[in-house]
């Protein structure tokens, strides 16, 4: 309610009237809106219990997005590991004899994944998370389909790159859309678990799934990936808009053509940006966060390793299972499958450990206090399992030795992998927050350079070195960048304290803080009151999604 001692958050009394007839004809709660004025505008923004405001959202809306947004993933990661089981077929067909040069089809996805987040991520931070989806899924499927008619392997290898380009947009949107449903860091870091392990569950399908029907033809691949892309497209079609600035955005212009008042405006509005500027900003900062943020750039550099690896898997097993055991293509694919074991096994822990340490934060414990132990123990643990199951793969992989030896390896190295993957990349979400979006862009471009490149040099490794001595090599990389998250738990408070994005969200913090207690002190001067007029407004509260405005962010990505 509005503050009857502070004029400057109470509207004109004509402009007031209009706006709280439009907001209770639509909203059926004045209350639900907030305004307050900023120079000459009216700015509008949520209220405590809006039913607009995406984290005040019924849990099957919730579900309904959640749903979503881990289809919309398992799409993008299915696409990219479907050439390895159809490799030898594609290999036939067009006459191909060097072996490097199958390994393009996979790795061209990945360079699409390197471009698409640049783009993608903070697009949808500006102009909000289903039009950016809809829009690249869309082409996806277009792309996919493209692939699966593709005359030759030049035009193949195109058709993969554009494919990834918009395979790249629910990996790097998705973790920005759940953060918008779910303000509660435990409830967003359960929910980036299950999306994390759609991300491993995704890529091992695709080995067997085409190791199989590529025996008709290895188009077959490719249609079978179409079809289920056209099978999940409805839901993007019916998702709504997540973003809360873009929500408001909405609101502030509805409002506007109802009331007549042009002075209504949103944040967004506010930032006022040109073209070049909005540009500049979207496909720059994650690259800017690489490169100044300590915390993006070393939580990059060991996902990336990790990812790699893990798609450096698909040119490594047809190696083990086909050469030394002698598997067919869609047999060998199925050894991927306790890789998906390990990874839902993470997801447990995760949920262990997340209880764990809700309980400790309810005794008090001092260490359930420091932020850097909300997630990266996890990391620590996860760093030696995948250390010791590169190790395990590499060093039971012989003739006289049963495949099941190798084979369930892969259940330690989901453990490991999916560990790694969670732990850093919630932590990325927590530290940044309102950059969660660019922050994962990042890490979603660096991992995907790695993993576009590190496989091709996967054969060449193998046959010069062996299966024993590659992959120990690759255990041994993997040991010395594990002591990261060690590092983090130690140094990360002061790590934090440098960083220019942390401190402007620090800011933001105890601005909002600040408005609370305002709207406190309002509401308990106006309970003093017998009775109230219809038409009082509330004052503003910060948005759960706030942009940062137009200086400080020119600050920022200087």
């Amino acid at each position: 309610m509005a503050s009857s001692n502070d004029s400057q958050h109470t509207l004109p009394g004509q402009e007031e009237d209009l706006i709280v007839e439009a907001v209770h004809e639509r909203y059926g709660d004045p209350s639900t809106s907030r305004f307050r004025r900023v120079a000459s505008k009216t700015l509008v923004s949520f209220g405590p219990d809006d039913p607009e405001n995406p984290v005040n959202w019924s849990q099957k809306k919730k579900f309904y997005i959640l749903m979503a947004g881990m289809l919309q993933v398992m799409n993008s990661t299915i696409g990219s590991s479907l050439p390895s089981g159809a490799s030898s077929f594609i290999a036939k067909y067009f006459y191909i004899t060097n072996q490097e040069q199958l390994v393009l089809p996979i790795s061209m996805y990945l360079i699409g994944y390197v471009l698409g987040p640049l783009f993608w991520g903070p697009m949808s931070e500006a102009y909000g998370r289903k039009k950016p989806m809809l829009t690249s899924f869309t082409l996806y499927t277009i792309f996919m389909m493209a692939s699966a008619v593709a005359p030759t392997f030049p035009a193949l290898l195109v058709f993969r790159l554009l494919a990834g380009i918009m395979a790249s947009a629910p990996n790097a949107i998705t973790a920005g859309l759940f953060a918008d449903i779910h303000n509660d860091p435990t409830k967003r870091g359960r929910t980036m678990a299950i999306f994390m392990a759609c991300t491993t569950l995704g890529p091992i399908m695709g080995p067997w799934v085409s190791g199989f029907v590529s025996v008709v033809s290895w188009r077959w691949s490719f249609w079978i990936g179409l079809f289920f892309a056209c099978a999940t497209l409805p839901l993007i079609v019916f998702l709504p808009e997540t973003y809360g600035p873009t929500i408001l955005q909405r609101r502030a212009k509805l409002l506007r053509k109802e009331t007549g008042n042009q002075s209504i405006v949103s944040p967004l509005d506010l930032q006022n940006r040109n073209l070049k500027e909005t540009l500049w900003i979207t496909l720059t900062r994650p690259v800017r966060m690489i490169i100044h943020e300590s915390i993006v750039s070393f939580s990059c550099l060991y996902i990336s390793l990790a990812y790699a690896i893990f798609y450096l898997y698909f040119e490594a097993y047809p190696i083990i299972f086909q050469g030394i055991y002698g598997m067919s293509a869609g047999v060998s694919g199925l050894c991927f499958l306790p890789i998906g074991v390990g990874a839902f096994i993470a997801c447990g822990i995760f949920l262990w450990y997340d209880s764990f340490l809700a309980k400790a934060k309810a005794r008090g414990a001092r260490w359930s206090q420091i932020e850097e132990y909300r997630r990266l123990p996890l990391a620590c643990l996860g760093g030696p399992s995948y250390v010791v199951s590169l190790l395990w793969v590499g060093w039971t992989a012989y003739p006289d030795v049963h495949w099941a030896a190798p084979m369930l390896s892969g259940i330690l190295f989901g453990i490991g992998y999916m560990l790694i993957f969670m732990a850093t990349l919630n932590y990325l979400s927590d530290a940044y927050e309102t950059f969660a979006a660019s922050a994962q862009s990042a890490g979603s471009c660096s991992r995907s350079i790695f993993g576009a490149l590190l496989p091709l040099a996967a054969k060449p490794m193998f046959n010069r070195l062996g299966v024993h001595w590659a992959c120990s090599l690759l255990a041994f990389l993997s040991l010395g960048l594990s002591i990261i998250p060690f590092v983090f738990i130690r140094y990360g408070d002061k790590i934090r304290k440098n960083s220019k994005f942390c401190q402007e969200l620090l800011r933001l913090k105890e601005a909002e803080a600040r408005e609370k207690r305002r709207d406190m002190s309002d509401e308990t001067c106006a309970s003093a009151v017998d009775s109230l007029p219809p038409k009082e407004v509330a004052v503003s509260s910060t948005p759960v999604s706030q942009p940062i405005d137009r200086d400080i962010e020119k600050q920022l990505d200087a």
